[in-house]
């Protein structure tokens, strides 16, 4: 125990004079930490919401980098060839060098919460069991850290291998990339990175339930420290002239790697991933020949393209639109959003005087623009909407699902936090008697309603999935049911007209204001108001 303590202190005072340590250890997750206010400067509570993924980072840098060249580079000098001289264990020696590492996350963690509550964040909701969640995902990198050691012959060597882990975590293991975002096959990839459960565990008692709903992603983390631990251990080197390549055992490391598969399978298979809806979905065969004046029917309404060349391969589904007074058209081929491509993309807006449905196709799926073909004609007032209008024009099978990323709508059975809830019963109480929800002109107060929920869903604000149901049920109870049905078909295909200055007059219902892309607020209003019409009519149901 003695020469435990002694290491320890030794490796902690080294630490503390070495000031690249210091800025790796210390400076770099506060930059973190500052980036993330700044991305996320709309949030009502200042980084609450993100805490998981930063104390994550602050591990995983430890992990990753800290430990391993510490490990390497005493290798490289000859202090692990004297240690091993001395009367003391190889394992005291080891676990005193990774206790060391421990506390110095410790104190880069309180450093990190103290940073989010001086810009604002709240004390942590449960702040023993955030000390123990911690520990279990400091267990998992550290294990990781040893590993690292293990492989690499050099300091070079360490960097390599750690970016090869820290990015991948970062961006495909739910770090830093909000999991939502990623797309299907990269959700599942993530349920074998431990990233995903380090976030899920530490976010759960700074705001959440607390680990009683996070068992489950401390079992992952121990299991995947552990084995890191039992492989490390095994191949630990004391000499620099002992090259990994070159020595036996190195079956244990697949017992490192065996625990992140076993991670994974175990949550496929209690089907924990769940992923977020495509909007893509099987189309009809499309016609054989197009013509260069055809159109893609697209979120923005008819777009004038020029027909590409013919393709050899399978060639993209078309999508269908009509107007009352022409039937049917012919629609050029419709490429297809390539897998992975942000949901975040900017939405497109309808052009005035368009029929054509509002679609979620980001605008990489256009072809090029050339001449303009003659636009479609349609109902010359909100008045003369009739049913037929809705049914030929508006394709409500292609706006984003209620459970993606973009225009989220929540089920009637989700419940909010406790945090976001407060800003939902601010909102709802403000909501009716909103200066811009209560104008004369029944299209203008529906449009600036839609506004709200839009504004929120651009923000990406924790109450986004809520506001549409508020502000639902606010518009129902403002305007009759037929003149609503008429009123939202005309919002969705003329979406870029009226007037948008209720963007800027959100203050009095709690959201935040800021710099925002109105034509971007505009596009989504109109795919909320094909969300509200099929709920009223009953051809989108809501959840």
């Amino acid at each position: 125990m003695n020469a435990f303590l002694q290491q320890l202190r030794m490796s902690l005072r080294l630490y503390f004079r070495n000031p690249m340590a210091l800025i790796y250890g210390y400076a770099f997750p506060a930059i973190f930490l500052i980036a993330f206010w700044v991305l996320y400067r709309y949030d009502r509570v200042p980084l609450i919401r993100h805490m998981g993924e930063l104390l994550t980072v602050t591990v995983l840098g430890g992990a990753c980098f800290g430990l391993p060249t510490t490990l390497v580079s005493e290798r490289e000098r000859g202090v692990w060839k004297r240690i091993r001289l001395a009367p003391v264990s190889a394992i005291s020696v080891v676990s005193s060098t990774i206790a060391a590492r421990y506390v110095l996350l410790v104190v880069g963690g309180l450093l990190q919460v103290g940073l989010a509550m001086a810009f604002g964040m709240p004390f942590p909701r449960h702040p023993i069991e955030l000390l123990i969640a911690f520990t279990a995902v400091s267990v998992a990198f550290l294990g990781l850290g040893l590993v690292i050691a293990t492989l690499a012959d050099n300091v070079p060597a360490v960097q390599a291998l750690g970016q090869c882990i820290f990015l991948p975590m970062l961006i495909i293991g739910g770090v830093a990339v909000p999991l939502a975002s990623l797309p299907d096959w990269a959700q599942h990839l993530s349920a074998f990175f431990p990233g995903r459960y380090a976030v899920e565990a530490i976010q759960a008692t700074v705001n959440g339930s607390g680990l009683q709903a996070t068992r489950f992603a401390l079992l992952a983390l121990v299991t995947i420290g552990a084995a890191g631990a039992l492989a490390g251990g095994r191949l630990f080197r004391w000499d620099a002239q002992q090259r990994f390549m070159s020595r036996g055992g190195k079956g244990w490391v697949a017992v490192a790697l065996a625990a992140w598969i076993a991670v994974g399978v175990a949550a496929e298979g209690r089907g924990r991933i769940a992923t977020t809806s495509t909007v893509a979905e099987a189309l009809p065969t499309p016609p054989p020949a197009v013509t260069p004046t055809d159109v893609v029917a697209s979120a923005a309404g008819p777009v004038p393209t020029v027909a590409p060349p013919v393709p050899t391969g399978p060639i993209p589904p078309a999508v269908p639109a009509a107007t009352p007074e022409t039937g049917p058209r012919t629609t050029q081929p419709r490429a297809i959003p390539p897998e992975g491509a942000s949901p975040m993309a900017h939405l497109p807006v309808p052009q005035a005087g368009s029929t054509a449905a509002p679609l979620a196709s980001p605008p990489e799926a256009r072809t090029s623009v050339a001449a303009p073909a003659p636009a479609p004609t349609g109902p010359s007032t909100w008045q003369a909407v009739a049913m037929k209008n809705i049914e030929e024009d508006i394709l409500f099978n292609r706006v984003p699902p209620d459970g993606g990323v973009v225009i989220p709508v929540a089920s009637a059975d989700r419940q909010p936090d406790p945090d976001v809830q407060a800003d939902l019963d601010e909102l709802s109480a403000a909501l009716p008697d909103w200066a811009p929800g209560k104008v004369a002109d029944p299209v203008q107060r529906v449009r600036n309603l839609l506004y709200v929920p839009s504004v929120v869903d651009v923000f990406q604000l924790p109450t986004e999935p809520f506001v549409p149901l508020l502000v639902f049920d606010q518009i129902q109870a403002s305007v009759p049911k037929d003149d609503l049905i008429k009123i939202l078909y005309w919002i969705a295909v003329h979406a870029d007209e009226g007037d948008d200055s209720a963007i800027a007059a959100l203050q009095p219902l709690g959201v935040r204001q800021g710099s925002v892309d109105r034509e971007e607020v505009r596009g989504r209003s109109g795919a909320y108001a094909v969300k509200l019409l099929g709920r009223i009519t009953g051809k989108r149901p809501g959840n």
